[in-house]
């Protein structure tokens, strides 16, 4: 497994990303690109850099942290089904000139990381409120990836991670470890309680076809862009197993009441929800909100951005220990 990138200080930032730019540099021998400028794009769980070549386009290099060669080889695997039996408009691995999906790039102390390679896809983020035909095509488009879904047939080797009760519980133990940053005692009880409820819930589901299988896993706005007004899905890195309705979730959190129901339009012209979707989405969308705050709370660059949300994060969670129905409402604050 590669080394882990550590965002718990300004120093540590600083840290990874000049390591980072060093493995760019080896990664990029790898590759038959005749390129001009590398451009950093950003840090997360993976450290990003813009390629431009002169005649190719552009291209993402992704210098990945934490995960093994199996899974980063298998979001490939799954990137190359969804260019293959769908339409849409999606990243794609390119193969280095050794015909390997990723490059193992040595680190000076040691340890080493991988790096891949990606066809940049085409789009702005919308810098303006989102049309409502955007935010139907959204819905729309987490459809058509659904459907792909129920008819992929993993490989063998195929490595992912499953988003489910395991994962949601380890978010919440990172948050118990962090959430003074942002929350009172109070706020974090509050959370605690909405956990257990979300986890209940989870262990009534059932895993069938229909409802559960290979997903996105990070499908919220910022990794949707907009091409002459279709949206186009980036950044799989957190593809992996789980419920339909979580990835839904994941579109919906940040979008207004009104939006959410043209999400929800968008995706029953192309798939049926099936019964009682609406209160298993509104469990989804707690989870899927409270593990974003477990994801950015070690991050001091969000801190201030984290608080600032609280008011409305409270009232979500509120709504939801008290079963007052939230998804399609506007809440007060």
């Amino acid at each position: 497994m590669g080394e882990i990138f550590k965002v718990d200080s300004e120093e540590d930032i600083k840290k990874a990303m000049i390591r980072s730019k060093n493995a760019v540099l080896k990664a990029l021998q790898n590759y038959d690109l005749d390129w001009e400028q590398i451009r950093f794009n950003q840090l997360s769980d993976t450290c990003t850099f813009i390629i431009q070549t002169s005649n190719d386009g552009n291209f993402l290099l992704r210098i990945h942290s934490g995960m093994n060669n199996e899974e980063i080889n298998s979001e490939i695997v799954w990137l190359d089904a969804l260019n293959e039996k769908s339409k849409l408009t999606l990243p794609k691995g390119v193969l280095d000139r050794y015909g390997s999906r990723t490059v193992t790039v040595d680190q000076e102390n040691g340890s080493h990381v991988y790096a891949t390679l990606m066809r940049w896809v085409e789009g702005e983020h919308e810098s303006g409120e989102l049309s409502e035909d955007q935010v139907y095509k959204e819905g729309i488009l987490l459809a058509n990836l659904h459907q792909v879904s129920q008819q992929f047939e993993a490989p063998s080797n195929f490595t992912r991670p499953v988003w489910g009760e395991q994962s949601f519980r380890q978010s919440i133990e990172r948050l118990a470890q962090y959430y003074d940053g942002f929350l009172t005692d109070a706020e974090f009880s509050l959370y605690q309680s909405a956990a257990e409820k979300v986890l209940s819930k989870i262990k009534e589901l059932r895993e069938d076809k229909e409802s559960y299988g290979l997903i996105h896993g990070d499908l919220h706005q910022g990794n949707i862009v907009f091409y002459k007004g279709e949206p186009r899905p980036i950044d799989f890195g957190r593809c992996g197993f789980g419920y339909f309705l979580y990835d839904i979730a994941q579109t919906i959190l940040g979008l207004y009441p009104a939006q959410r129901e043209l999400v929800i339009k968008g995706y029953q012209s192309i798939r049926e929800l099936g019964d009682e979707w609406l209160p298993v989405l509104e469990t989804f969308t707690v989870m899927v909100m409270i593990e974003n705050y477990c994801h950015h709370a070690p991050d001091p660059r969000e801190t201030q951005g984290l608080m600032e949300e609280q008011p409305y994060a409270q009232a979500i969670i509120k709504s939801y220990l008290q079963g007052a129905p939230f998804l399609f409402n506007t809440l007060k604050i």
